[in-house]
């Protein structure tokens, strides 16, 4: 795995004279899972919040697909590739299932403002949103009201929205939070079925997914990357045991 589809430059962002994110430099690969861990506090939110656009940096660039998307907002990055799922859920939890991921199929064709009735005969919409539904395994769950699912059928939901916009990298935040065991399975099922399609950075605090899915594993500690390494090399460094568990223990 050579290729690099997203790539973070020196990126850097302060508040006041608070360094949050401080000279972070990752990239991610064609048909990899790069996971970044990291402690509370140590600038994960702040860093995603960066390679989505949603907050200029002090310094540094983003990339995707070896175009430098630095100064484009959210809305542009999305259609640039970067599809996000997020921490908090950002569902329309009155609408449908199927209703959630025809607005995100219309996101990208760039016709938000069109009248929804409309939008939800447009057959070239449908069928888009009923294959994203049908690859998280909620087909069954299209004309569901989107506030009965489950927690783990609204984190697919999710990445039935993000797959609608044909991405280029995903960009996943905490897909786990909030799952059980059997719910956690089947999100790292998924996962690891949409390597393939497209590389994938999660930002993760469960350990036990991060090991099971993780090609490389990037460890921020106070702003800083502090080590990038293949899982057992991570997991064996015991400056990373110190930094991120704040005693000596083993990951």
């Amino acid at each position: 795995m050579t290729d690099i589809i997203l790539q973070a430059r020196g990126l850097q962002k302060s508040f006041g004279a608070l360094r949050v994110t401080d000279d972070v430099s990752l990239e991610v690969r064609s048909g990899e899972i790069h996971a970044l861990i990291g402690p509370n506090g140590a600038g994960k939110s702040t860093l995603v919040q960066q390679l989505t656009g949603h907050l200029e940096s002090d310094a540094g660039q983003v990339a995707l697909c070896g175009q430098d998307v630095t100064s484009l907002g959210p809305v542009e990055r999305a259609a640039k590739g970067l599809g996000r799922t997020f921490q908090i859920s950002a569902l329309a939890m009155e609408n449908s299932v199927l209703q959630n991921v025809v607005l995100g199929a219309l996101g990208r064709r760039g016709g938000v403002f069109r009248f929804f009735a409309p939008v939800m005969k447009d057959r070239a919409l449908l069928d888009v949103a009923n294959n994203a539904l049908a690859r998280v395994g909620l087909r069954a769950q299209a004309k569901v009201r989107t506030s009965d699912l489950s927690h783990g059928q609204r984190r697919q939901l999710e990445v039935a929205v993000a797959l609608t916009q044909s991405p280029k990298a995903f960009l996943m935040d905490e897909p786990m939070a909030g799952l059980g065991l059997e719910g956690a399975g089947q999100m790292i099922d998924l996962l690891r079925k949409l390597r393939a399609e497209a590389p994938i950075l999660l930002i993760e605090h469960d350990m036990d997914a991060v090991f099971a899915l993780a090609d490389r594993i990037s460890v921020l500690v106070y702003g800083k990357i502090i080590a990038t390494g293949a899982p057992e090399d991570i997991r064996r460094n015991r400056e990373i045991q110190l930094a991120y568990l704040g005693k000596e223990a083993e990951l």
